[in-house]
């Protein structure tokens, strides 16, 4: 059988392709299936070796700024530069609690970081400008300084840190930008932590579950009272919004409260909310824990 010059062509063409590809034969080809089709087959029928109970759900990590470190990171990269750091470190002091009882000032943010779990919140202690949300509630308060160059801007602002266990911490920030701000006001909220007494001290109730204060206190902050009564269980957060985040990382689930002054100034409402629950930490032979 001759072939044409055309025939001769596509098969020279056809070889090329084989070699350079590595294309098999029929033969080859159906022996490569039926292999390959035994092997698929004993797949199927193989049990799982790593059962599904074994494997850990991988979480999606939080958002973070570009360059924020986690806590882990923070904790593992400190070098202690204060003595109570150091003891902490090497293990000496184990509970926040042991350096509140005896008065110790904590210079590190990072003493609270590694023994304590914490959570952190903004309070609302500015408002927004401009025609659509203008007197909306933020947790940035802008002020300006007037100078050559212009006007200067300057944000400040207030968190509370806790960690809903009976400790609690507010700081404020001031700073150019807002973030920066942010950062400067968690700080201080750390370095100023302290414990709250919590107890089940209402008549009403007796499931000696700790939700509620032990006594009525009165706080005070500027012209602003905050007196805080126990409540029984069930009864919630019966206090102003900026106050339900305070309490709420402090570990109390049921508390009343009565409130007089200028309550529209969140910082001083604040204060006196703090300053109230320091004084779950008195006994009442010390001091005279309420004013009324």
């Amino acid at each position: 059988m001759t072939r044409t010059k055309k025939e001769k062509q596509e098969f020279e063409d056809i070889k090329k392709t084989v070699e350079a590809h590595g294309t098999l034969s029929e033969d080859e080809a159906a022996k490569k299936a039926e292999d390959s089709g035994e092997v698929s087959q004993e797949l199927i029928e193989k049990p799982d070796s790593k059962p599904l109970e074994d494997v850990q759900e991988i979480k999606p990590e939080g958002r973070r700024r570009f360059g924020e470190r986690t806590k882990e990171e923070v904790v593992l990269a400190w070098a202690p530069k204060t003595k109570l750091g150091m003891d902490v470190k090497n293990g000496k002091i184990t509970t926040l609690d042991e350096i509140i009882d005896k008065k110790m000032k904590i210079l590190e943010p990072e003493i609270v970081d590694y023994l304590i779990n914490l959570k952190s919140d903004l309070l609302s202690i500015g408002q927004s400008k401009g025609k659509f949300g203008g007197g909306k509630r933020r947790a940035w308060r802008q002020t300006q300084r007037k100078t050559e160059e212009g006007n200067v801007p300057t944000f400040s602002t207030m968190a509370v840190v806790g960690d809903e266990n009976g400790h609690v911490g507010i700081g404020t920030g001031k700073a150019k930008e807002t973030l920066p701000a942010r950062d400067k006001a968690t700080r201080h909220a750390k370095l100023g932590i302290m414990k709250v007494t919590r107890k089940c001290s209402d008549f009403d109730c007796a499931c000696n579950d700790p939700h509620t204060i032990p006594f009525k206190v009165t706080g005070k902050g500027g012209s602003v009272r905050v007196t805080l009564i126990p409540a029984p269980q069930g009864t919630g957060l019966v206090v102003a919004n900026e106050l339900k985040k305070v309490l709420k990382l402090a570990g109390i689930k049921d508390i009343r409260s009565r409130t007089s002054g200028k309550q529209r100034t969140t910082f001083n409402l604040a204060k006196a909310c703090i300053d109230a629950l320091n004084k779950t930490n008195l006994k009442i032979g010390e001091k005279n824990v309420s004013n009324n």
